[in-house]
């Protein structure tokens, strides 16, 4: 019997409490072959919370310059075949990678995302199935035109996909994923898992609740970088 392809999940962390709930959720995992980088971006607080995994996980410290240099820090010393990301304060379901894996395998697609839901402080779960669903391509390419509908920790990835349109941009600090994926979005088909698989977690500490107008003007910026080719793009879908 053939071993699975190896995941690498990246955890860039900073000052995060909850990052030992993150690395643990990784841990639990039901998928046989999971490759764990913690990416301590220069982190301050909290560095005890590594300490009882530190013989289970691949751990770089790193001057702290930002998630998309975490990231590609660890795509960097990554082995693996495919990538996830998980932010350091949420939390994998056990079988997150394993139904990805078996999605991408049934649809031949070598990128995946899924549902989710929001947790709080606690972690109790504040919502339902956070989901959407698009009637076509053309529809999903016109929303993500708008705003960026996919959460980075749902995501699964063959890293070929890094090998034909690049890695994370460091410049940018709050909309990284969003502009990978939109440099992804003309070059590969993508699947979806309409069950969540992952728990967000929102609290007061979250970049994108302190960072909230910094990262509305990064968002139109990334938003306007892309337009020509998404507008390319969705004039061809839908055959005009």
């Amino acid at each position: 019997m053939s071993e699975e392809p190896k995941v690498s999940v990246i955890i860039p962390f900073y000052n995060c409490s909850y990052v030992d709930l993150a690395i643990q959720s990784v841990l639990n995992q039901s998928y046989p072959n999971v490759e764990l980088i913690v990416v301590d971006d220069g982190s301050t607080l909290w560095l005890e919370k590594l300490t009882p995994f530190r013989d289970r996980i691949i751990y770089i410290q790193k001057d702290n310059s930002g998630t998309a240099s975490a990231l590609n820090k660890g795509i960097e010393v990554a082995t693996g075949t495919y990538f996830a990301w998980l932010s350091a304060d949420d939390q994998f379901h056990p079988d997150k990678i394993k139904n990805q894996i078996e999605k991408l395998k049934s649809t031949g697609t070598l990128f995946n995302y899924t549902a989710y839901y929001y947790i709080n402080e606690q972690g109790e779960r504040i919502s339902d199935t956070v989901s959407m669903l698009f009637s076509s391509r053309a529809h999903f390419i016109e929303t993500m035109m708008l705003g960026c509908p996919v959460n980075g920790s749902t995501v699964l990835l063959h890293m070929d996909i890094f090998r034909a349109v690049g890695t994370f941009d460091e410049m940018l600090l709050y909309t990284q994923d969003y502009d990978l994926w939109l440099r992804i979005l003309p070059h590969f088909s993508w699947s979806y898992i309409e069950h969540p698989q992952l728990d967000y977690r929102v609290h007061q500490e979250m970049g994108s609740v302190i960072h909230s107008e910094a990262q509305k003007r990064e968002i139109e910026l990334v938003q306007a970088k892309h337009h020509g080719v998404l507008s390319h793009l969705l004039l061809k879908e839908r055959g005009e």
